[in-house]
Order: structure tokens, then sequence, then C-alpha cells
């Protein structure tokens, strides 16, 4: 059977056979998937925006800062209905991952998206 495959089906069916034992029926649509994947690096920065909306809290934060305004820790506190404190946790946590952006003004602190990608999410999920 494998003798009327081209090198390109046989390299794609070994590979697979190192990992599954069940042979591959589609193998044309195998090969454009795997031609469809994301880069690593976009794997990456997927991961990073899925990591951030484990967390209702953050969730909630990403969907007031949707609005491309900023908002201080404060208002952040006010919007999820939680403490100051933690709303400067879950604030930290998403500028760990590089989510938002900060600046100081005097002792308050504002915060702002860096990308549009976590607002398109957020819009996907809950509309506008």
């Amino acid at each position: 059977m494998r003798k009327n495959m081209n090198t390109a089906q046989s390299d794609l069916i070994n590979s697979a056979e190192k990992i599954c034992r069940t042979p591959c029926f589609k193998v044309e649509l195998v090969k454009k998937l795997q031609g469809r994947l994301p880069s690593e690096e976009r794997l990456e920065d997927a991961l990073i925006v899925f990591t951030a909306l484990s967390g209702r809290a953050r969730i909630k934060i990403l969907f007031a800062l949707q609005e491309e305004q900023e908002l201080c820790v404060c208002d952040v506190a006010h919007v999820i209905g939680t403490s100051i404190a933690r709303a400067s946790h879950d604030l930290q946590k998403l500028r760990d991952l590089k989510l938002v952006k900060f600046r100081k003004d005097g002792r308050r602190s504002y915060y702002s998206l860096r990308s549009q990608l976590p607002a398109k999410l957020i819009r996907t999920c809950f509309g506008k």
C-alpha cells in the first residue's frame, strides 16, 4: 500500500505512527491542517491570553478595559465588585502576562489594554 504513496505522505504517516498506531485515513486533510497550525510564537501569545482568562475577576477586568479607556485600580475594584487589594493583585497578574499596561499619576496607577487581542476574545464571548 505504501508503494503508491508519495514521499511526503509516507513521511507524514511514519511520523504519526510514532505517536499513534492507528493509520491516518485522511492524509491530505491532515497535511493541510498541519500547515495551518499557528507558529510557536503565536501559540505562546494565545496561551498567555487563555491563562489570563482562567479567573472570573480577570475576565471582568478585561471586559471593563475593552472600551479602550484607562481605569485606575479603584475604578477597577468598583467595576468588578471587589477590594482594591484584590483588583490590584489581578491587575498585576495581567500586567505580568503583558496584557495590560499601566502608568503612574501621582499615587494612582492607571491601566489599559496593551493590545486588542483580549478585547476581541471578550467581544466574541459576550458581544458588546
